[in-house]
């Protein structure tokens, strides 16, 4: 096996995310277009993409580790809006898309447009993420949003199962169709929920930092796994658990989170980044594929489907937003009233990505037959210009569209003092429970080791509040920073005065690593202290 195009592949896209960093251009939308300009070096390997990798492969850690930084109580809320998204548009889009191309395409039958308005249905959970993140939206929107990500590949699959059964000659009925709807939903979920019990007594019961994190990286393949086996939905069982997880990670050994944190952030940019790279890399392959769908007609299709999967949505979202209100009286009390500002950005924010692309390479290159597949690759064509579509144009115009809209900004003051209030009460009990432990004979400690218990809990109830202060006259800098540069400046003289003592033969390099371990940990407590 081959393995200089999978370094290639992995230590490209992460050059090139690291750059995107320093412009105002977003990780996603770089990566893409150095991938469409690489799939034009000659000698660039095949990096065609398989289904049968994607999606077992990289779908369950992406969806993880996005499912464990969602929050359980934010998406329970939102719950009406993420399902009429991620279950209603994704339906209503492979039906109105799907009749768009069958009306448009000579020749497409019916089924086949079906199974094009399956693939390109559901926007992706990476895009939509990565965007929100860059451009700071609302946090309902974000929550709305990512809901959706999370949970549309489950119905967008499913859909994608029923037409293709139809297209190939399996016969597949409405009947048919929406009781695999059902199983895969309720399986999925269903074994989420019988799956993350157990899991989580593990996590909570393996008392080695290195077999927590271990099991942690096979969760999201076990899950997917599983449900798929099953014939269940992977995509379900793996947010279930994940969301499970992410809610009860407070009860985790704090060594596990620390290291759980930091492998997943990089498994994360490791995924991410290659997987947009990818999307432009096949782009010699879909036009090679074209033949006589070349030229003007195929770019016709191409702006159609498009502008279909672009209007569809506004179709959806805006009666979705505001209908509910306007006939039930529950919705109107339990829920904040959204926006047209709101439905604008979410109806914008429906970039497709990935997992779009994946499905349709998945599309067989027969039916059942033996007679080649209707025009399969127009499909692959389409799929791929409808995902750089909403990339490029729906990706670079979502910021100056949110900035345009002037959401109103996250008020710090009443998040530091709500983050203060929490931190005082969280300080107060602590110190309570200190000196109830002092007065007990075990736990009798010389006074200067009790004082910095002491401290310590002064400094965090006060550090939250000194957060509010004026920034230094001199320097400009606030006291978390000028706390975080001198208390860097102390470890850093600590660390050369260690090496120093390593090489002159005072210590060995065991116990250097010892005392460089215990400074790296100060120094990421007093940085998370500060932040």
């Amino acid at each position: 096996m081959d393995v200089m195009p999978l370094l290639l592949l992995v230590a490209g896209s992460a050059a090139v995310a690291g750059a995107a960093r320093r412009t105002p251009v977003p990780a996603p939308l770089l990566l893409v277009a150095a991938g469409l300009a690489v799939s034009y070096v000659p000698g660039v390997p095949d990096y065609t993409l398989d289904p049968g990798v994607v999606l077992p492969l990289l779908l369950p850690p992406l969806l993880y580790t996005s499912a464990v930084d969602s929050s359980y109580l934010d998406l329970r809320a939102q719950l009406r809006p993420v399902a009429l998204l991620s279950v209603g548009y994704v339906l209503f889009a492979t039906v109105a898309v799907g009749w768009v191309a069958y009306l448009i395409v000579p020749g497409l039958p019916l089924t086949a447009a079906l199974v094009l308005g399956a693939v390109v249905a559901p926007p992706d959970a990476v895009a939509a993420t990565a965007v929100a993140r860059r451009v700071g939206l609302p946090s309902r929107i974000t929550t709305i949003l990512q809901g959706e990500s999370l949970l549309n590949d489950a119905t967008a699959i499913t859909a994608f199962r029923v037409a293709l059964a139809a297209a190939v000659g399996e016969g597949a009925t409405w009947a048919g169709g929406v009781r695999e709807f059902l199983v895969a939903a309720v399986g999925g979920v269903g074994i989420g929920l019988v799956l993350m019990a157990p899991i989580h007594w593990l996590r909570t019961h393996l008392h080695e930092a290195l077999l927590q994190n271990t099991l942690s990286l096979l969760i999201p393949f076990v899950a997917y796994g599983v449900a798929e086996q099953l014939h269940a939905s992977g995509v379900l069982a793996v947010v279930t658990v994940a969301l499970y997880l992410g809610h009860r990670a407070w009860e985790v050994d704090f060594a596990t989170r620390l290291q759980e944190e930091a492998v997943w952030k990089m498994v994360a940019f490791v995924l991410e980044s290659s997987v947009f790279a990818l999307i432009g890399l096949q782009l010699q392959f879909v036009l090679k594929g074209l033949g006589q769908n070349q030229g003007a007609a195929a770019a016709w299709y191409a702006l159609a489907v498009f502008l279909a999967v672009v209007a569809v949505r506004f179709v959806w979202v805006y009666p979705a937003a505001f209908l509910p209100r306007l006939l039930f009286r529950g919705v109107r009390e339990r829920e904040e009233n959204p926006t047209w500002r709101g439905a604008m950005v979410t109806a914008w924010a429906g970039m497709r990505g990935v997992v779009s692309l994946a499905i349709a390479f998945s599309i067989p290159v027969a039916t059942h037959d033996g007679a080649p597949f209707p025009q399969r690759n127009l499909l692959l064509f389409l799929t791929f210009t409808t995902v750089i579509g909403t990339l490029v144009v729906q990706g670079l115009t979502l910021p100056p569209l949110i900035r345009l809209l002037k959401f109103p900004g996250r008020d710090t003051q009443a998040v530091t003092l709500a983050e203060a209030n929490a931190q005082a009460q969280a300080s107060r009990a602590a110190e309570r429970r200190l000196e109830e432990l002092l007065t007990d004979e075990r736990n009798a400690l010389p006074e200067p080791l009790a004082g910095r218990l002491r401290a310590v809990l002064e400094r965090r109830r006060n550090g939250v509040w000194e957060r509010l202060g004026q920034p230094n006259p001199v320097t400009g800098e606030s006291v978390d920073d000028t706390y975080r540069r001198l208390s860097r400046e102390m470890i850093g003289v600590e660390r050369t005065v260690f090496v120093r003592l390593r090489d002159g033969r005072y210590i060995d390099d065991e116990m250097l690593r010892t005392l460089l371990r215990r400074l790296d940990l100060e120094e990421a407590a007093a940085y998370r202290e500060a932040a």
